[in-house]
This record gives C-alpha cells, structure tokens and sequence, in this order.
C-alpha cells in the first residue's frame, strides 16, 4: 500500500491528518515507565532511571487529554501500555472514564500479565474490551531467564483470567530472538491454538536502552513463516487495513496467527497510530525524535482546542516512513519502556 503524493498545506481537518493522507485513530497511552520484570532485551537487570511523580500525567490529566483525543481529533481506539500499564494506580478510573466518553472508543490493554490474574474481572467491569499479554516462551527456567523473575505461572494465569472475563480476543504477543527461543516458534502456536489465544510474533525492533539491537541476529518474519511451514497449514487472510499484524489462517481455522514485521516488512504507508507517552509527551511514530509537550501546555492553562491545535501540528510533521533501513535512521534516545508499546 502507498501513502498519498506528499502535500505541503494542511487541509481543514479536526482530525490528525499527516501530510501523506494517513489519519491517526489509534492512540496508545503509555501509563508508566516502570515495570516487575526485567526482560533482557527491554533493560539492564537494576531498571532504568523511572520517571519522578510529578513528571508523570495526573489521571485527571490523562483523562483529559484522552478526551480531547476522542472528541476533537477523530480517535476511536484507545491502547493502555507501559512500561507496565498494571503498575498505574488508578487504572481502573482512568479506564472508567475514558469508556464514559462520547462516542465511546475502544479500549485495549499491553500488558505482561503478572497481576492480571486477580485484575481481569476489575478491568472488564470498568471497560476493557481485550488484552494484549506478553509472552515469549513456554520453559520456566528460560522465562526466569529472559525476564530475571520467575513468574511465568502468574503469566499463564493472567491469561486464563482475561479469557474469562471476555477481555476477548486474547491475544499474545511474542519476541523471538536468535538462540535464546527461536526454537519455540511451533510450540507457542500450538500453545495458542489449544487455549484459543491469538498469538502475534514480532519482530525485535531498536528500541532498547543499551543500543545493542543488530538486525542481523533478529529473527525475521519470513523465518518465522518458515519455521510454521514445518508444522501447520497457513493460509493468508488479506484483509488487512491500518492492523500492523499480517495475519495467516492455522490448519483451516479458526485460529489465525500474526506477524509484525515491522522492520522486514514496514506498514508505515497505512500507519494510523498516535502516542502519548506517561510524561505527557506525543509522538507521531515509535521511532520518532521528536516530540511534543502537551503536559506543560495542559499546566500552563491551555484550552482543550489549543492541546488538540498542537497535537495536529504534531501529527502533520508525521515522516514518511520509520527509516531503519536508511542511512540516517537514529535509534530514539527513550527505550520501548518509556515510550509505550
């Protein structure tokens, strides 16, 4: 799919239009920095250096600038992330609220699915519609290993829960990396397949805090396909749209596995995603540079029309693509954790 010819004036537009035609609908609000695992392809065994309180959006502002999104710039899909969006107190008012607006919007949740197990029934009650819950590998000893905690029987739990609340489709996403878990490709379908979870593999992306990602260890979608091919019958589904997922029939159905091949395969022409990071920062793209305050803006008075004057300006400057594979792409300075999946 090809993004429209460039343009150089803004048309008159509420929404958040960038200049190749793409309208970002999809916001994904980052909760918290913080996170109860230390997965280590996220960040260093200590943690990072976590946002201070007063730095973070207070759920009165979160609710507000959510608001503007919903009502004044055309957004219909709210996503939760972190950090670990679980850590927020206050989850379940701000997802209250935000499920109050009109028109509603649809609401979702990344999560590594640590307490969700005791969460799930309290975030359908106050809105959730589905949940995306992190999980790379089936092996207890390797999990404790990738995330320096073991708590992989909390993690299965987790997702038992949300299946039965109906935070349905449960789905799970999946980081393969070369001779750490590339070997469990098979299994984690087969995983999913039997408990009736959606299971996205993705493609390990520059976003980590000590800049050691190397594009020739990633394991790449066409590797992964490969790997399936070996096991199951895939069929492609080719609707597809603005989802990042390319998304294949297992054995006839009905289960469906995806991959996000966001650096073999960039969907950036049909992007429609928007981001606003826990300090009140939005970014028009993961791998952005740039960013735009809307925190000091919401504390020094703004109108709601001013905040959503600021963020079509953002969106507008939107680039055409990420640009990992050109030689000027520079991996952002936040990590994944600080940014919001």
């Amino acid at each position: 799919m090809r993004s429209a010819p460039h343009v150089t004036a803004r048309p008159e537009s509420p929404s958040l239009i960038d200049r190749f035609g793409r309208v970002a609908t999809d916001l994904r609000v980052s909760l918290t920095d913080k996170c109860n695992l230390r997965c280590t392809y996220c960040m260093p065994a200590e943690g990072l250096d976590w946002l201070r309180g007063p730095e973070l959006l207070s759920d009165e502002e979160l609710v507000r600038v959510i608001g503007i999104a919903v009502t004044r710039l055309g957004v219909t899909d709210v996503r939760f992330t972190g950090g670990e969006p679980l850590l927020r107190r206050g989850l379940e008012d701000v997802l209250a609220a935000t499920t109050a607006l009109e028109p509603r919007p649809r609401t979702s949740m990344t999560t590594n699915g640590i307490s969700l197990a005791t969460r799930a029934a309290g975030l359908k009650a106050a809105g959730l519609d589905r949940v995306n819950v992190s999980l790379d590998t089936l092996d207890r000893e390797r999990f404790r290993e990738l995330t320096r905690r073991d708590r992989l029987p909390d993690v299965l739990a987790g997702l038992a829960a949300a299946r039965e609340a109906g935070l349905e489709p449960v789905k799970i996403n999946s980081v393969l990396m070369r001779g750490v878990n590339d070997d469990e490709a098979v299994a984690l379908v087969e995983f999913a397949v039997e408990h009736g979870y959606q299971l996205r593999f993705i493609e390990q992306m520059p976003l980590d805090p000590q800049h050691g990602w190397d594009r020739s260890e990633m394991v790449t979608a066409q590797e992964i396909l490969d790997a399936l091919g070996t096991r199951f019958a895939l069929a492609p589904v080719l609707a597809r749209g603005a989802a990042p997922a390319e998304r294949w029939v297992v054995d006839g159905g009905p289960s469906v596995v995806g991959v996000i091949a966001a650096v073999t395969r960039p969907f950036c022409a049909a992007c429609d995603r928007t981001r606003l990071t826990a300090d009140g920062q939005v970014r028009n793209c993961l791998f952005s540079g740039a960013e735009t305050d809307l925190r000091a803006l919401l504390r020094s008075g703004a109108s709601d029309e001013e905040v959503a004057e600021r963020w079509r300006g953002n969106a507008w400057a939107k680039a055409e693509g990420h640009g990992i594979d050109g030689d000027g792409f520079a991996q952002p300075d936040r990590p994944m954790s600080a940014i919001g999946g």
